[in-house]
């Protein structure tokens, strides 16, 4: 399946039917007065999030989104139909936008999180309504409220609990194959990983999830590499796992240009947790991994600095016990995240009227 994380769509929600004009007609009664039923109301548009989905790409193909307009009432005071709801599934972490990209509108965070986008027109009145004690006899009737529409991006950010990060051809896709059943593409040149991956890490009875996103360059921050797309899939990470190439040519330095443009991002990512490892140790000498561990710790402001070996297999259980460590008990995490859920509080029905 195609991995896409962001996409443009036309919604529209339905308009409410119209009022009946009808006036009651049976033998014996001489002056029957209106029965015209008023309209039903026009179908929302109504945003789900489920579990189970992990890319927008049906929304390339699909892109328009009505809602049924409310049928017509009818005579003997009958009320029209309700135009259906229209569901739109999206993924767990996805965010609707404005046109312009500017505003969130809604923010998807949990499974089975529902919200109302666009409500549907009510229905127009019908005749019997419009009677009062001098109109016995009123033809005037609704025609029904008009629907609401508008584009909108559909931008997805993945949920995971732990991040890679790190420069192109770091080692990220090599980790997270051996540390889970991902399966990421493995080559030796830069951007081998085109598109972010998702694996669920067992450990000592817990599991979580890490997310491998292509490597960043210089500028990542401002789009360079479409950077800043990648960026927004580890927004949500409780804590980042920085590799740090032994092999290339200036290790500090590759971790000064990540750092930057961290930090350069925003939303928080460069004061996330970060477990700083030095990867592929196993191709170079002792003393010279440990002469490079200590500048990339003098670098790092004192932090740990751990050694690594995704092919090897040096350092990865003392790594994955770090990341456990930084996430926290699995009941917490929940807690944290429900807390979060309900402190950003129910979104109300956005119209752009």
């Amino acid at each position: 399946m195609h991995f896409l994380d962001q996409a443009k769509i036309y919604v529209r929600s339905g308009t409410g039917g119209p009022g009946a004009v009808s006036f009651r007609r049976e033998k014996y009664i001489e002056y029957g007065g209106p029965d015209g039923g008023n309209g039903g109301k026009g179908g929302d548009i109504v945003f789900e999030a489920v579990s189970g989905l992990n890319t927008l790409i049906d929304f390339r193909y699909t892109q328009h989104f009505r809602a049924p307009r409310g049928k017509g009432g009818s005579g003997s005071n009958r009320t029209g139909a309700g135009g259906e709801d229209l569901v739109i599934k999206v993924p767990v972490g996805t965010q609707v936008l404005s046109e312009d990209k500017e505003t969130v509108l809604l923010d998807f965070t949990r499974p089975g999180q529902r919200e109302i986008f666009l409500p549907g027109g009510d229905g127009g009145r019908g005749n019997a309504s419009y009677k009062t004690s001098t109109n016995r006899a009123p033809r005037q009737h609704g025609s029904g409220w008009p629907e609401q529409e508008a584009w909108v991006w559909l931008r997805l950010k993945l949920l995971a609990d732990a991040g890679l990060v790190g420069l192109p051809n770091a080692g990220k896709s090599t980790f997270i194959n051996a540390v889970t059943n991902a399966q990421a593409k493995v080559g030796d040149y830069p951007f081998t990983t085109v598109r972010p991956q998702l694996g669920v890490v067992t450990r000592h009875a817990r599991e979580f999830v890490i997310a491998d996103i292509p490597g960043l360059i210089e500028g990542a921050a401002d789009g360079a590499g479409i950077g800043d797309r990648f960026l927004g899939h580890i927004e949500r990470c409780r804590v980042l796992l920085h590799l740090v190439d032994a092999t290339g040519e200036d290790p500090v330095e590759a971790y000064h240009i990540v750092s930057e443009e961290l930090d350069a991002y925003g939303a928080g990512l460069v004061d996330k947790p970060q477990v700083l490892a030095l990867n592929k140790v196993d191709a170079l000498e002792p003393k010279e991994v440990a002469k490079l561990a200590k500048k990339l710790a003098k670098a790092a402001g004192g932090a740990e600095v751990m050694l690594l070996s995704g092919a090897g297999g040096t350092g990865v259980d003392a790594v994955l016990d770090r990341l456990v460590e930084a996430i926290g008990p699995a009941e917490a995490t929940s807690a944290e995240a429900a807390a979060s859920a309900e402190a950003g509080g129910e979104v109300k029905p956005w119209s752009p009227i």
